[in-house]
């Protein structure tokens, strides 16, 4: 018994000698890469939040390749930070924190890209964001593959091959990004979770943001890229779906006051789009599609245009055969209607009930078409 005793208190004091030798100070990722080839350097990139704006990824550091194909990197961060290493053209993302002491391997011979990865508690969950967009990433691309072969032995685009292949790749995108969001809400408490969900397309998951962004609100309080997106949540949320649409003003084609409130007691889909917009402008003949067989139903459309040509503004509405009322306040994105609604990207659009109250959002396509046809289904019962 009293051996034991000994034996765990030397244990202990062993725990506690290592922990002490730790630098808590700086971390430090030691490589191994297996038949490098002709590679010389490997970099490091960290996810930089400077500048109003932030995000992105900045390169840090390089350093060379050892004859043995070992590399290491030691640097402080002051928060648990998103890095990148860049070996060759592939890249591999970690998360590292002070005190953490990473090691990695590859092998530039695997195509599927695979790694080895520890000493950060955030290492397997990386490794399995990595293995859900690896997966995908190889099926998108060998049906772009595909459509470059057949449109090569063509030798012209074809408008037959998009439609076959447009479906195809946009399912495997689509079934990417819900595996993607499956994986962020199963880790709130890490910060892989929280880059998973921010590569995220943000106009077709709002809500599913917002909604995240309430579960993080008390995690990574360092981690300005946190706080950024929270901040920017919290300003967006008043505009998702279930909130009353804010009031505004702005002028309609005749130079005359156009609100919101003037469609008080009327479903009214709030359009902003422009003339320049190729997006835009390619959803446009659905938007008037949907509008025919819909306005006699009860669906009105108010275009909001980010025009500042009031001119080019005109012609694309003629030209487009967009026959709802239209208003625009000719500020690009810095008018105060844009403002308000904080558009950042266009097409975007908003859907109101008869209430006022947010019912959808950027809805296009496809989904346009199956929301209205819910709607006003249900709405004459």
């Amino acid at each position: 018994m009293k051996k034991s005793i000994v034996i765990n208190c030397f244990i202990a004091l062993a725990v506690v000698i290592i922990s002490s030798c730790k630098d808590n100070k700086s971390f430090t990722i030691s490589g191994t890469i297996t038949n490098p080839g002709s590679l010389k350097k490997v970099y490091l990139y960290q996810a930089d939040s400077s500048g109003a704006a932030g995000g992105g990824l900045s390169m840090v550091d390089s350093t060379n390749l050892s004859e043995n194909g070992k590399f290491t990197f030691k640097r402080q961060t002051p928060y648990a930070n998103l890095y990148d290493i860049k070996v060759g053209e592939n890249i591999f993302d970690f998360i590292a924190k002070n005190g953490n002491d990473i090691e990695f391997s590859t092998n530039l011979q695997d195509s599927t890209h695979t790694y080895n990865a520890a000493g950060s508690e955030d290492a397997e969950k990386m490794k399995e964001f990595n293995r859900i967009n690896n997966v995908y990433n190889k099926r998108i691309s060998k049906l772009v593959n595909e459509y470059r072969g057949k449109s090569e032995k063509l030798g012209r685009a074809s408008d037959s091959l998009v439609n076959v292949y447009r479906p195809m790749i946009m399912k495997e995108v689509g079934e990417q990004s819900e595996e993607v969001l499956k994986f962020a809400e199963a880790n709130v408490n890490s910060l892989v979770g929280f880059y998973a969900l921010t590569g995220l397309e943000p106009i077709r998951y709002e809500q599913q943001m917002v909604a995240y962004a309430d579960k993080i609100k008390d995690n990574f309080k360092d981690n300005p890229d946190v706080q950024r997106f929270l901040r920017h949540m919290k300003d967006i949320a008043p505009l998702s779906v279930g909130h009353k649409a804010p009031e505004f003003t702005t002028s309609g084609l005749d130079g005359k006051p156009v609100k919101l409130s003037d469609y008080k007691g009327k479903y009214v889909l709030v359009d902003f789009w422009a003339s320049w917009c190729a997006p835009c402008r390619q959803e446009n003949p659905n938007v008037v599609k949907q509008y025919n067989i819909y306005k006699s139903k009860g669906l009105n459309i108010l275009g909001i245009s980010l025009d500042v040509d009031k001119k080019q503004w005109e012609q694309a509405i003629k030209k487009d055969g967009l026959i709802w009322n239209h208003a625009s306040d000719l500020k690009n994105f810095n008018g105060p209607t844009e403002v308000l609604y904080h558009i950042e990207a266009i097409p975007s659009n908003f859907m109101i009930d008869p209430q006022g109250t947010i019912i959808a959002k950027n809805i296009t396509g496809a989904d346009l078409e199956e929301f209205l046809n819910k709607t006003f289904n249900k709405a004459q019962l």
